[in-house]
């Protein structure tokens, strides 16, 4: 059995180079590759492109990429709730590339089955769909989206064993799911690292063939972005 495993996060994140293009999993704050992001934001590494459904909040996630200015473009669906990340985009800093969230999961899903496009309604007659092939089914305008093409994808997930096999836990599955092997390498920071064979295969989300790089995280601090509770009477 090959293994997956590497030492750390620095041995994991071996080969990330300014100016490439990297897929983070997560929504919100559910689900990030939380060890991953603060070793990169300890690299001299800029003009980063960068695939995920936001960018966390403005002190956590890749909040603090965009705060040291090492992202130059972000492909997401919605702002949320990290004020830098508009401030940025609204002064022209920041190139973004605000994508339908549904086409932006289904972007990373046709890059990791080795679909090159395909086509969806959403966006058709907006901003999106200008520049991109337009055509009609069954009496319905679709307009034509590619795959994404990654060098890294940098997913999180629960428990992995060391060929790379992944479980997911709740809604922390998100995005991670459809961005494990839709780059060229990807990289998984796990909660649990447990030997080949422990894993019921029954329960396993990605198989280890998609994955190349696995590492057991540390202090996750599982944040929450907006926390409600009950007012007591």
């Amino acid at each position: 059995m090959i293994t997956k495993k590497v030492n750390n996060v620095q041995d994991a994140i071996e080969g990330i180079q300014s100016n490439m293009t990297i897929m983070f999993g997560g929504f919100g704050l559910c689900g990030i590759p939380e060890n991953t992001i603060a070793a990169l934001v300890n690299t001299p590494i800029s003009d980063l492109t960068c695939i995920s459904n936001n960018a966390g909040v403005d002190d956590f996630g890749l909040g603090l990429l965009l705060q040291k200015k090492q992202i130059k473009k972000m492909i997401s669906s919605y702002v949320g709730e990290n004020a830098e990340f508009e401030r940025q985009m609204l002064s022209g800093e920041l190139d973004v590339e605000l994508t339908p969230q549904g086409t932006l999961a289904e972007r990373c899903r046709a890059a990791q089955a080795g679909i090159p496009a395909f086509f969806t309604p959403a966006g058709y007659g907006t901003e999106v769909a200008e520049g991109k092939e337009v055509r009609e089914f069954n009496g319905k305008m679709h307009i034509m989206e590619q795959a994404f093409k990654a060098d890294f994808a940098i997913v999180k997930a629960w428990k992995g064993d060391e060929a790379g096999n992944l479980i997911f836990k709740g809604t922390a599955r998100n995005f991670n799911a459809c961005m494990a092997g839709a780059a060229k390498i990807t990289i998984a920071e796990v909660e649990e690292l447990v030997p080949v064979g422990t894993l019921d295969p029954n329960q396993i989300h990605i198989p280890g063939i998609m994955v190349q790089r696995i590492f057991q995280g540390e202090k996750f601090e599982k944040r929450i972005e907006q926390r409600t509770v009950r007012v007591k009477n």
